[in-house]
């Protein structure tokens, strides 16, 4: 399963899979339809599904265009999006599995950023490869989502949930904030030398213009401070012993920043 990063808007991102053998494709969180019709062009791979995380529109923006040019399409979200992801046909629960090429993906409920968002893991076809982790909003490269249909508690479950994969995870989140979330994360974090030699590398990548997308989970798990409620040098930062609470803290800190 190729994997191809879309660049759109202001700073999201479209992912197009592409099944090489079948030269078949589908996109994940398409907020454009050109950008995903041009990549299709350039593979002559047909699109069979969409897999979107959630109903905000810049992930489901571009439903509309591609059902129109592809009207068998298999367009997937969560169970609790009725209604909200347009063509929606396929509803998804935690634990259900989707497959793509000779990939299974497995459906994680992660609310908290919305009331309905589900997180997408494609597992590794053999031991020594990395799994692919399409989170939509929940999880960004040093940061992750605001919280507007959920609570913290909520966040800190869902979260946990994607911080028990497997380290070597290459995490696809939507959207190109690594920079300002690392800036962030030093303000509360600062004598992290995980957090401090990453920061200088996004920097540098950003500074030419190269792209964070995909992270590493074992890299969010030193560096993330979304990902590390229970830190006790974190907790001593925001003067709090409970994860949620710490969390919550943070989460309105970054909210402010």
């Amino acid at each position: 399963m190729q994997v191809y990063r879309l660049a759109v808007l202001s700073d999201n991102y479209i992912f197009v899979l592409h099944d090489t053998q079948k030269n078949i494709a589908a996109a994940i969180d398409p907020a454009e339809a050109e950008p995903v019709l041009r990549q299709l062009e350039a593979t002559g791979a047909e699109l069979v599904a969409l897999f979107n995380t959630h109903h905000h529109h810049d992930h489901v923006g571009g439903n509309r265009r591609l059902m129109e040019r592809f009207p068998n399409l298999r367009i997937y979200g969560g169970a609790e999006d009725f209604g909200r992801i347009p063509g929606q046909n396929v509803f998804l629960r935690e634990g259900d599995r989707v497959s793509f090429a000779s990939s299974v993906g497995e459906v994680f409920f992660v609310p908290g950023h919305t009331r309905a968002h589900i997180a997408y893991y494609f597992h590794p076809n053999a031991p020594d490869e990395p799994g692919d982790l399409f989170c939509g909003d929940t999880l960004f490269a040093g940061g992750c989502g605001r919280l507007f249909e959920g609570s913290p508690s909520q966040m800190v479950s869902s979260l946990g949930k994607l911080r028990s994969l497997p380290d070597n995870t290459r995490v696809w989140c939507a959207h190109e904030y690594t920079l300002k979330n690392l800036q962030f994360a030093l303000t509360v974090d600062g004598n992290n030398p995980d957090l401090q030699a990453r920061y200088a590398q996004v920097k540098e990548s950003r500074r030419r213009d190269e792209a964070t997308i995909p992270s590493i989970l074992g890299i969010e798990k030193r560096t993330n401070p979304f990902l590390r409620w229970d830190n006790p040098d974190l907790q001593a930062a925001v003067k709090s012993q409970s994860a949620v609470q710490t969390f919550a803290r943070l989460r309105g800190m970054k909210d402010n920043f």
